[in-house]
């Protein structure tokens, strides 16, 4: 059955490989239904795979094989909640590491162009710390960061 409300992503021929990487990936995730081309069309031929559906982190979406037209940017990403340091850097290496790039302050793009956003759940206890100094303390230095590290950050707001 379908979800109500799901988000579906544009790829280029490559739903299939993202979904399967992001099950590989991410817990809590599976690649449903694949609707395949009944018949030859403009772009494809049949049996050309058209929509994947699949479950990413318990979020039902959509992998839409739509061509070159349109491409992922920051202005939609995935924020994954990590617990420690193991699961931060086993997400970052996978995404990066599989043809992806690294940006700043815990982003990063899959090969895909997808954006990722991967954040220790002390980064996000770190910067709303209620005494201001640590706060700051502790976003100044994820603004240099890449990767998010948990000891530095906890190192800074600690001063």
């Amino acid at each position: 059955m379908v979800s109500k409300n799901t988000i579906c992503l544009w790829y280029d021929g490559t739903a299939l490989e993202a979904a399967e990487f992001y099950a590989r990936t991410f817990p809590d995730s599976a690649v449903g239904a694949v609707l395949r081309a009944p018949g030859d069309y403009p772009s494809g031929k049949q049996g050309d795979v058209l929509t994947v559906e699949f479950t990413l982190m318990g979020i039902p979406c959509l992998g839409l094989n739509g061509g070159p037209a349109f491409k992922h940017n920051e202005a939609f990403s995935f924020q994954v909640a990590t617990d420690d340091q193991a699961e931060t850097d086993r997400l970052w290496h996978a995404i990066v590491g599989n043809g992806g790039q690294e940006s700043a302050c815990g982003w990063c793009k899959d090969k895909w162009g997808l954006s990722w956003q991967i954040t220790p759940r002390v980064l996000t206890a770190a910067i709303a710390d209620p005494d201001p100094v640590a706060a700051q303390r502790a976003f100044e230095a994820m603004m240099g960061m890449g990767k998010i590290d948990i000891a530095a950050i906890e190192a800074a707001r600690r001063g």
